[in-house]
């Protein structure tokens, strides 16, 4: 399928190879780093000033939705971890979708390695925190080590890793994907405590809804939109978290790219535009254009950067503000929580990625794509140390207690710095070394910017 422009100024060259979804993807979740960067640099300087007192105020601040007699009232910390943070989960599923539907994850060979990598960078970085922790009662954080940040690690790599990067971006993109699918399916499974059977109830019949949705080939947004919304509303009076609503919709809403008559008919509707510029005929060409573009896609289109650029940074700003000082350094220092995710998140992820990845490829199950190198291959297993936005979300989730909470922050923080810094050194080093730019006459002239783009 030929790549459509879209608004922007000319892109830069890429690989002709990579889905201009899976582009699109990578450059918010890019800028998006930078923004977490600063929520949380702020979120940082603002807990440990003069001030602190009025960062808890404000994250505990109360507020509530009321229609009648019916409402639901939250700290302002809460909306942020269980509505805004469900539509980051939301593009996380649609993504996920997507790319099992077209993309990457089609294809067994090229995402066995990937998927085996995520697999063990789960696994081993688990095993090693409850190797500090086994017998106590934070052994129960061991999910926290077991997610990387997709946009510090997509980030990062297009700041300082090896020119044009395109092919080690979508490995290890792929990777988070599933990686992403193992720390949902941890979330749901292990930290949920109880769960109300009636409201479990109307959350299925929501989902069969949207199944019946799918069946009549529904491709307006607005439908999907109000059953997210009831979903949330019914997962969130399950006990079940209420982030796993987006993730379900995300799964759900249709990916499939549509059939070739729903594609030719936009042109016959262009045409008469073209032919009489009126309202009802432009309207008309507008809702055969949307239909002929799946559902999903043009969902996480609208999504996406409200994810990237509002919701990540604002969770960083609700949840990475920890206290600093000397004594919470102190104590931090011989908390096996704190030492458990430092070494679980810098040599646990690269042992269990790297080493994953190496046994999928020497078992023939599959092979590292383009130019991708081995040392390629664990310096992204090191950046993947990045256990960010989901680590801290987990960690909420783990610990009730205000002191082991803090420990396991700390550790996030110190833990995700320690493994940009490696795997960024590492990369720098392998890029000068082993170029993965593809032969400039392989490389598409970009495309000239619309022209309303000057006016």
């Amino acid at each position: 399928m030929p790549q459509r422009p879209r608004p922007g100024p000319p892109l830069r060259v890429r690989l002709p190879s990579l889905n201009p979804g899976v582009v699109d993807f990578l450059e918010d979740e890019a800028g998006s780093a930078v923004f977490l960067l600063v929520a949380t640099v702020v979120a940082l300087v603002w807990a440990n000033s003069p001030w602190a007192a009025a960062y808890e105020t404000l994250w505990s601040t109360p507020a509530g939705v009321f229609v009648g007699g019916f409402g639901l009232e939250l700290d302002l910390h809460h909306w942020v971890n269980d509505l805004a943070m469900a539509v980051f989960f939301l593009v996380v599923g649609l993504e996920i979708s997507r790319e099992a539907t077209s993309g990457e994850l089609r294809d067994r060979r090229t995402v066995a390695v990937p998927a085996l990598g995520a697999l063990g960078g789960m696994v081993v970085p688990a095993l090693v925190y409850l190797a500090f922790t086994a017998g106590t009662e934070a052994a129960h954080g061991w999910g926290i080590v077991m997610s990387t940040d997709t946009a510090f690690l997509i980030g990062i790599l297009a700041l300082f890793g090896p020119a044009c990067p395109d092919r080690l971006r979508l490995f290890l993109l792929t990777l988070a994907i599933v990686d992403d699918i193992g720390a949902i399916t941890v979330m749901a499974v292990f930290y949920t405590d109880s769960v109300d059977l009636a409201a479990l109830g109307l959350a299925a019949l929501v989902i069969v809804a949207v199944l019946v949705m799918r069946w009549m080939r529904v491709w307006r947004l607005a439908p999907y939109v109000a059953a997210g919304l009831v979903l949330w509303v019914a997962v969130q009076a399950s006990g079940v978290h209420p982030t796993l609503a987006g993730v379900l919709l995300g799964l759900l809403v249709p990916a499939r790219p549509s059939a070739r008559e729903h594609v030719d008919v936009v042109a016959r509707y262009a045409d008469h535009l073209a032919q009489d510029t009126t309202a009802d005929r432009e309207h008309l060409t507008e809702l055969a254009a949307r239909a002929a573009v799946p559902a999903n896609e043009r969902l996480q289109r609208m999504l996406h950067p409200w994810s990237a650029y509002v919701v990540v940074p604002v969770f960083g700003l609700a949840n990475a503000g920890v206290r600093l000082d000397a004594e919470a350094l102190s104590q931090a220092a011989r908390s096996p929580v704190t030492l458990g995710i430092i070494v679980a998140l810098v040599v646990g992820d690269a042992v269990g990625i790297f080493g994953a990845s190496t046994l999928a490829i020497r078992l023939g199950l599959g092979d590292l794509p383009g130019r991708v190198r081995y040392g390629h291959l664990l310096g992204g297993a090191v950046l993947a140390g990045i256990g960010f936005t989901i680590a801290l979300f987990i960690t909420e989730l783990a610990f009730d207690d205000a002191a082991l909470r803090e420990q396991a922050k700390i550790g996030v923080l110190a833990g995700s710095l320690a493994a940009a810094v490696l795997g960024t050194l590492l990369l720098r080093l392998l890029g000068q070394r082993l170029p993965l730019c593809s032969p400039e006459s392989d490389t598409p002239p970009p495309l000239p910017p619309l022209p309303w783009r000057n006016a």
